[in-house]
């Protein structure tokens, strides 16, 4: 399963007189990756570069370093430790002595990987969201189901029909929510994927 910061993390090292910073936090998407980068980057440092990964969509970014030797070892070193929604920056700060490409994606990847394997963090939830539309006399059903199954309304309306709900739960517990969801209302819902 996979793991997401607590919070910020910082990790700094020191690379043949080379400065490497790493920073990390949770975020929710690129918009999120790039806010953080923006604020923590420094705009007097030799290169801000970065790599995040929300789900599928995932972006990184070498900052003026050869192709291939920081953002995307910093990438690699985020899906190594199977971390998901985080973003991490490596500034550096250059000490007077080249590294070589494959030392530059050493301790790009290497900083950032260290700064993850000692942070803090907790499972990943993936989560559904479900549209619930019933009869008023199974609101009561419905509100069971999401309490047993951790469901959370993010919406309630009403028509001529009955009650619509969005709801949220984690994925794995879809079917038994569902199922539970059924057979309370005698089968008279509908249930569909948003």
């Amino acid at each position: 399963m996979s793991r997401t910061l607590t919070g910020e993390v910082i990790h700094e090292a020191e690379i043949k007189r080379s400065r490497f910073i790493a920073r990390a936090a949770p975020v929710a998407d690129e918009d999120e990756a790039r806010a953080f980068l923006e604020r923590v980057g420094d705009p007097n440092a030799n290169h801000n570069c970065w790599a995040f990964r929300a789900g599928d969509q995932y972006r990184f970014d070498d900052d003026g370093e050869p192709g291939g030797t920081a953002g995307r070892p910093i990438l690699q070193a985020i899906e190594g430790q199977d971390m998901d929604r985080i973003v991490v920056v490596v500034t550096r700060y250059f000490g007077g002595i080249k590294l070589g490409t494959g030392g530059l994606a050493r301790a790009y990847g290497g900083t950032a990987a260290e700064a993850l394997r000692t942070a803090d963090s907790r499972p990943l939830v993936r989560k559904v969201r479900l549209r619930i539309s019933l009869p008023f006399d199974c609101i009561n059903a419905a509100h069971q189901a999401m309490e047993n199954h951790a469901a959370d309304k993010l919406d309630e309306s009403f028509d001529t029909d009955g009650v619509t709900l969005v709801v949220t739960l984690p994925q794995t517990n879809r079917s038994a929510f569902a199922d539970q969801l059924r057979d309370l209302a005698r089968g008279q819902v509908r249930i569909a994927r948003i």
